[in-house]
């Protein structure tokens, strides 16, 4: 089987276009579609997530069209990618979230009534902006709320897609008012009247709540309560984190990250800097 670990391999989505598209079925043939997508979510569930796009692709390369296949091909090269910070640049990175974009799409016309695929695609175009300009992160914004927004029409327990929508608002709430400004003069960004802190803290608590065990829906809970000046009601966050399981490629920054904020507001009350 190719190995596309970094470090090994270039990534491209010529490559793996090519993969999905079929060229790896001779190297597979001792595995069939089932058993590809069984050892992929093996991979994808122990931090593996270079070996799930290896198996993903294997399966796409044996049915294209399967919604599961592309829906969990694309939440794989996500992991892969987001393991390169936004700040940095990489073509590499890059070109890894415009191709799961292309599998989420693909996942949402293969079954639009199915909320994975929407959410998917929601976190593929939110991951994928964090890397462009202001510009174009304003063009992007409204897809990401409308599909995260739509995830939850068909399963309002998602909690990924509610710990989207609570990081779209706040992640708006936190520009500047000169960056609020020319979005909104400049670039057409009329949407970013409807951000809230509430929905922010809402929607993020709910993700809470409805999978407590997810380190990340706790950090950036926190993180907003941070921002909010609630500092009590951000340390039970930071705390819970310390003791939950590893389960994401980025849940150890996370757990170093609480630490950090922990030792950030020591001192610090309510409603005060």
């Amino acid at each position: 089987m190719i190995s596309f670990r970094l470090g090994h391999h270039a990534w491209s989505i010529s490559l793996l276009a090519g993969l999905a598209a079929g060229n790896l079925a001779a190297q597979s043939a001792a595995l069939d579609f089932d058993e590809h997508m069984a050892l992929g979510l093996v991979a994808a569930n122990t931090r593996n997530p270079e070996g799930a796009v290896d198996h993903f692709a294997a399966a796409l390369a044996l049915d294209s069209a399967d919604y599961q296949a592309n829906w969990r091909m694309a939440s794989a090269l996500i992991d892969v990618g987001k393991q390169t910070p936004d700040d940095v640049k990489s073509k590499e990175r890059d070109s890894l979230y415009v191709l799961a974009e292309v599998y989420a799409r693909r996942a949402v016309d293969a079954e639009l009534l199915q909320p994975d695929g929407h959410y998917i695609l929601a976190a593929a175009v939110g991951r994928a902006s964090l890397t462009k300009n202001n510009k174009e992160r304003v063009r992007r914004a409204p897809e990401i709320r409308v599909e995260a927004l739509k995830t939850l029409e068909l399963d309002p327990e998602h909690d990924k897609a509610h710990h989207v929508i609570g990081l779209w608002h706040a992640e708006i709430k936190r520009l500047s008012g000169i960056q609020r400004w020319f979005a909104k003069n400049l670039y057409g960004g009329d949407f970013l009247d409807l951000a809230s802190w509430q929905q922010a803290e809402e929607h993020m608590e709910l993700a809470v709540a409805i999978d407590p065990t997810v380190i990340y829906h706790h950090m950036d809970l926190a993180e907003i309560y941070f921002d909010r000046k609630r500092y009590s009601d951000a340390r039970p966050q930071l705390l819970a984190i310390d003791s939950l399981p590893v389960w994401d490629v980025l849940d150890p920054k996370y757990k170093a990250r609480a630490a950090e904020l922990m030792k950030e507001m020591a001192g610090k009350e309510d409603g005060r800097n």
